[in-house]
């Protein structure tokens, strides 16, 4: 149910909020609010309410201004968007970084350009591909190529062994979960994980950004730095990498298996796959939930006032499909000359350290996948596809292809 046009945000009926986990369309309370109501009071799954933000503007407004804290939604008492899977102090996990003086070694470590990454991606993309086409005619893209290409790529980056990759990822079905209480797996699978990433610490085959975390242990400069803290830079950069590039990639492909012109367009113009990167990341709805941001003062936000202490939930598929912004917004074009302005990396202070190995991650991808299979298509009726709920990615549980 939506608002009346001219309704009030205060006066609206509370929404519940996520809608639809359905990524092959968006949900149809998105533009109705957006019109309407751009500041929207909705009920969260954890039963608080919050400000639903889901126009461009608007939404930028909140990720670039200090005044909305991303930290402070984890502090004790404060309106829960779901409940925490990880320890709260974990939640502004590059505050955290920056505050402990290690900022510049996982930029480093997440900088494309690192010697050997980009041909290691390539040639892993291509090992994946073989192997499903030596199992073929179909496989599941989501299982037997997105998610150990990211979970790779991120052992190769922490430099830990490929090995790993299945320990840790077990771990993700939970970590990032909806849920309104308190999840006991996660807990579980947090201290395994912590555990298991502090013996990595030791192991003289790790490298890459966890063999130098190791080193500093031997530099008095770095005293103040536990093996678990150096462990938890590790555990949630592999958990938030995996899950991100991953859930991006299976809707990037989501996207295009279900938009054919889309699809053909990159496979027979690979030189557009770039920009397409940049225009899947604008259109796509792998992020099931919303970002959110806790008000450390009173805040005039469109024709809302913002009380001190309310959650704020900024609705990037609202932003990235706002007319305002991006003309004709639900047509892929990969000739915008302002695609690159969407916020799916998020914005401001929390803009996401790892824009630039994200597009890498997914180009590669892309550029391998419609090389070896150019007629790769689904193998089931797009209405067949099944959604993960609860989650804070939209995931098809299975991506079933066909090439």
């Amino acid at each position: 149910m939506t608002a009346a046009p001219g309704t009030r945000a205060d006066e609206a009926p509370l929404l519940d909020f996520p809608f639809s986990w359905d990524g092959t369309q968006v949900p149809a309370e998105v533009e109705e609010i957006r019109a309407a109501t751009p500041v929207r009071r909705v009920r969260t799954i954890a039963g608080a309410e919050a400000w639903l933000v889901s126009s461009y503007d608007l939404c930028a407004q909140v990720l670039k201004d200090d005044r909305f804290s991303l930290k402070d939604t984890s502090a004790a008492g404060a309106p829960r968007q779901y409940a925490l899977t990880i320890p709260p102090e974990v939640v502004n996990n590059m505050g955290n970084i920056t505050g402990a003086g290690l900022r510049r070694a996982v930029l480093k470590a997440l900088n494309p350009k690192t010697p050997g990454l980009l041909e290691w991606l390539r040639e892993e993309a291509h090992r994946l591909v073989d192997r499903m086409a030596a199992d073929g005619p179909t496989a599941d893209l989501r299982g037997a190529f997105c998610e150990p290409y990211s979970a790779g790529m991120h052992c190769h980056v922490l430099g830990i062994p490929q090995t790993e990759a299945p320990a840790f990822l077990r771990s993700l079905d939970i970590a990032f979960m909806n849920a309104p209480c308190p999840v006991t797996g996660a807990k579980i699978n947090w201290d395994r994980d912590i555990a298991r990433m502090t013996a990595l610490l030791d192991d003289p085959a790790t490298h890459g950004l966890m063999g130098e975390l190791a080193a500093l242990r031997d530099d008095p400069e770095y005293a103040h730095l536990s093996d678990e803290m150096l462990a938890t830079v590790g555990v949630t950069m592999f958990g938030a990498g995996v899950i991100s590039t991953s859930g991006f990639l299976a809707m990037a492909l989501v996207y295009l298996l279900t938009h054919p012109i889309a699809r053909d367009l990159l496979r027979d113009r690979p030189d557009l796959i770039g920009p397409g990167v940049e225009e899947l990341l604008r259109v796509n709805l792998s992020i099931g939930d919303a970002l959110p941001r806790l008000a450390l003062e009173d805040v005039r936000l469109g024709d809302v006032d913002v009380k001190q202490g309310e959650l704020v939930l900024v609705l990037v598929e609202g932003a990235n499909l706002d007319a305002e912004k991006f003309p004709d917004p639900h047509r892929f074009d990969v000739h915008r000359d302002n695609t690159a302005d969407h916020l799916s990396f998020g914005g401001g202070a929390h803009y996401c350290p790892a824009t630039a190995l994200g597009r890498a991650h997914a180009r590669i991808a892309l550029e391998v996948l419609l090389d070896r299979l150019p007629d790769l298509a689904l193998a089931v009726p797009s209405g067949q596809l099944v959604w993960r709920t609860g989650f804070m990615k939209r995931i098809p549980e299975r991506l079933p292809v066909t090439w």
